[in-house]
């Protein structure tokens, strides 16, 4: 019986193409493809099982990837010296395979550890916030949150886990109507309004275009005492601004300290679901793995969010297939739209996607990455499609129209709900995204080595037979409640977080 380890991975008989298991050099053969290597092929890339004509499309995931831009023999190396995006028409099919979730009886659902607000949402940490309007009060904000640090008061509220400032690059010098006026506002609102945030602390310049009384009359904010605001040309300055916030913080800090975790539903749950720094591993154990987990969320009664328009362009008809209703699928299809218009008008093309890293880790074209991304959202319904740092209001599987920028798509996420994230990546990525604790998914076990302390979970395991993508799945899954209920992540044992908090900006700097 042959025991060796296979040296390629076939993910569909229709495939003309498989992916390297190790890095290949000419001359070997590969068991069962009856083809042998003629150039060397990098772990995680592709080889050609069959001649591919000028003009044929490669196929892998039983999909089209892209288009040969010259003849490909089999065993050779297939990537983007001999491959390039193909534009065509896709079968939206909006709704034909939609089924009813089976959900977990209610007395049988998983539980974890969570802050239930006053609002009635669920934390999964206990922060004070410090939000700004615009980036003049930026340095302030962090000066506020350093001198609460520096003064030792935190040590007298072990149920808080700490104070952070959380700034941004905009907020002036631009319009103060349109698309990119309300990015800004829904997210700031969105973060003012988290369950993650026991109080939250705004700070202003005073002459900026993003307004504090805009935002409180727009959402209908009151101040209080969870909830306060300044501007730091109507205190006097700079120094009287962080004396005053961090007396105002040092405020807050014994009733944010009174908040205790009770044992919450997993339907309380809301996932924001990452991938970054991906590779030809991802849409082949991290992603489908966080995509089994997804399924196990739903069916106990919680929220996933898929985000990253750019990254499932060309694999939105897997998604609209699967759309609870024909506006649910037409809301995605408009946010398509709108990305090849906003690309076109910028004088971009939205195969500017995979990135450099992403292209040495073996993904060709933005189809190919996109295949696999959209595997991170499972099997279940498309129940609901939302704008950036909207509120996301449905149960089940939803997505948000976010950039591929990983941090500015956190961002959105969290701004609309999410309060735990988990990110799959190839070639490791590092970040964090407070308040909400971030799980890394590793896709291979080499990387996973090397990177171990960022992170928590090795889904390479899935590749050399040591686990399968529902086992793997429902670590995952068991791991998400570990976390909610305030096990660290590996991100946050190392501190990160305070950096990644990025609006997404859209229109003229002016």
């Amino acid at each position: 019986m042959d025991t060796a380890p296979k040296l390629t991975i076939r993910l569909s008989p229709n495939d003309n193409v498989v992916v390297a298991r190790a890095d290949l050099l000419p001359g070997v053969a590969l068991p069962g493809e009856g083809v042998e290597v003629l150039d060397k092929v990098p772990r995680g890339h592709k080889v050609a099982t069959a001649p591919i004509r000028t003009g044929e499309r490669v196929r892998k995931y039983d999909q089209t990837i892209g288009v040969a831009t010259e003849d490909i023999p089999a065993g050779g190396h297939v990537h983007v010296h001999n491959t390039a995006m193909l534009e065509f028409d896709r079968d939206h099919a909006i709704g034909s395979e939609s089924r009813p979730t089976e959900l977990v009886p209610e007395a049988e659902r998983a539980t974890f550890q969570g802050f239930r607000r006053a609002s009635g949402r669920v934390g999964t940490r206990n922060y004070l916030g410090i939000l700004t309007t615009v980036n003049c009060s930026a340095t302030v904000a962090r000066y506020i949150a350093e001198e609460v640090e520096r003064r030792g008061v935190l040590s007298q509220y072990p149920h808080v886990d700490g104070v952070v400032a959380l700034t941004h690059s905009t907020g002036c010098g631009m319009a103060d109507s349109g698309e990119g006026f309300a990015n800004l506002q829904r997210t700031l609102w969105g973060y003012a309004r988290h369950p993650n945030f026991a109080g939250i602390l705004l700070v202003g310049l005073g002459c900026e275009a993003n307004q504090i009384d805009f935002l409180l009359e727009a959402y209908g904010i009151t101040p209080g005492p969870h909830f306060q605001t300044m501007n730091i040309q109507s205190i006097g300055g700079t120094k009287r601004t962080v004396t005053a916030g961090a007396a105002r913080i040092a405020e807050m800090l014994p009733h944010a300290d009174t908040a205790r975790r009770t044992t919450e539903p997993a339907s309380e749950l809301m996932l924001a679901l990452q991938c970054g720094g991906s590779d030809g591993y991802s849409g082949i154990t991290a992603n489908p793995a966080l995509g089994a987990a997804v399924d196990l969320l739903v069916r106990h009664g919680g929220t996933a969010v898929l985000g990253e328009t750019p990254e499932i362009y060309g694999a939105e008809h897997l998604l609209t297939r699967r759309a609870a209703s024909k506006e649910v699928g037409e809301k995605l299809l408009a946010r398509i739209r709108w990305w090849e218009d906003y690309t076109k008008r910028n004088g971009g093309e939205m195969n500017n996607n995979p990135s450099p890293g992403n292209k040495a880790g073996g993904l060709t074209t933005i189809l190919e990455k996109s295949l696999g991304a959209a595997a991170k959202g499972g099997t279940t319904d498309l129940t609901g499609v939302y704008k950036y740092a909207e509120p996301v209001t449905a149960k089940g599987f939803t997505f948000m129209d976010t950039p591929g920028y990983d941090p500015c798509s956190v961002t959105g996420q969290i701004a609309g709900g999410s309060n735990i994230v988990c990110f799959t990546t190839g070639r490791g990525s590092v970040s964090g995204f407070k308040p909400a604790p971030c799980l890394k998914l590793a896709t291979n076990t080499p990387m996973y080595r090397h990177m171990e302390e960022d992170m928590d979970v090795n889904c390479g395991e899935i590749v050399e037979g040591a686990s399968s993508v529902q086992d793997m799945g429902q670590r995952i899954f068991d791991l998400v409640l570990k976390t909610a209920s305030g096990q660290p992540s590996k991100s946050e044992a190392q501190g990160f977080g305070d950096n990644e908090f990025i609006p997404w900006q859209i229109g003229a700097v002016m």
